[in-house]
């Protein structure tokens, strides 16, 4: 039976460092020591090899201390290998003194912008809608983003797509229920679209702070179909509205009438006097009123 196990996560931890303004002060003045050393040495005609032994451990002060030296800028940091092991980070800006024999990867702790390519999905009803996203993010652990992924910004690129297409896929387009569609609710989906993105991202070390459809319409092969069926609904509504108000209208009318006694109206007169009304406010052209004219000469 095997005893592998999968390695364990590796998290962030601080390195060991010092100030490097310090160990260019030590390092210098061991440098200056053995040059001082080294030409004493030839001038007293020391022809041993302590003068090369002088000389050779100035050299190895210098590459040491150059090795070991690194300036990070503000939301910089540096991860530290030690012959293959992890040996912490510096964040820290500034001029610092690290083990010389680490290896080291900079890495930018600054925000980030991705633009999602232009993805063709189809929506929940089946209609397929071209569709892309912004992503604002950040590495917040640089361990995992060294070493949990290969290249973490491809990572999360391609994270981002398949969140960007799950979301989508799972809303209409457009719906008449509030908080469902993809117009109509902007900041639900893109709150969801950041948590999904997020819960994918953390693996690799990164902070998603922020995702937004940057780009939502219809797929040209039916963009002509669908704008028919939204202006057709929208004259729908309209015209439901209109007659809605009609009917307040005219019942409110036709009460008036009656609590004020300004006319006795039998049922054929009022359902005439209904007619009339409701024509005058639904109609899209201005009613014409026909004054009926009686003669008074028998």
């Amino acid at each position: 039976m095997s005893n592998d196990r999968p390695p364990a996560a590796i998290n962030e931890k601080a390195a060991h460092y010092l100030n490097g303004w310090i160990a260019v002060i030590i390092g210098v003045a061991l440098i200056v020591f053995l040059a001082r050393n080294f030409v004493g040495q030839l001038g007293s005609g020391d022809m041993t090899i302590n003068p090369l032994l002088s000389l050779g451990a100035a050299i190895l002060v210098l590459i040491l201390m150059t090795r070991g030296l690194v300036t990070l800028e503000p939301k910089q940091a540096v991860v530290l290998t030690f012959f293959g092991k992890y040996a912490g980070t510096i964040r820290n800006d500034g001029l610092w003194f690290y083990n010389p024999f680490c290896a080291r990867r900079k890495l930018s702790l600054r925000v980030v912008n991705t633009t999602t390519p232009t993805l063709k999905v189809n929506d929940l009803a089946g209609n397929p809608v071209e569709v892309a996203a912004i992503v604002v993010w950040a590495v917040e652990d640089t361990a995992r983003a060294s070493f949990a992924v290969e290249y973490y910004e491809r990572f999360l690129a391609q994270q981002a797509e398949s969140a960007l297409r799950q979301v989508v896929g799972g809303h209409p387009y457009d719906s008449e229920g509030a908080g469902e569609g993809l117009r109509g609710n902007m900041e639900g989906v893109s709150t969801e679209l950041e948590r999904t993105i997020g819960s994918h991202a953390a693996a690799a070390g990164i902070a998603v702070l922020d995702a937004r459809l940057a780009h939502l319409a219809y797929a040209p092969e039916i963009a002509g179909v669908m704008l028919r069926r939204q202006q057709a609904e929208a004259v729908l509504a309209a015209r439901r509205k209109i007659v809605e108000g009609a009917v307040g209208l005219v019942t409110h009318a036709v009460e008036a009438l009656s609590a004020a006694k300004i006319a006795v109206l039998n049922d054929a007169q009022r359902a005439q006097l209904v007619i009339n009304l409701m024509t005058m406010l639904v109609a899209e052209t201005d009613a014409q009123p026909v004054v009926p004219m009686t003669s008074a000469v028998q």
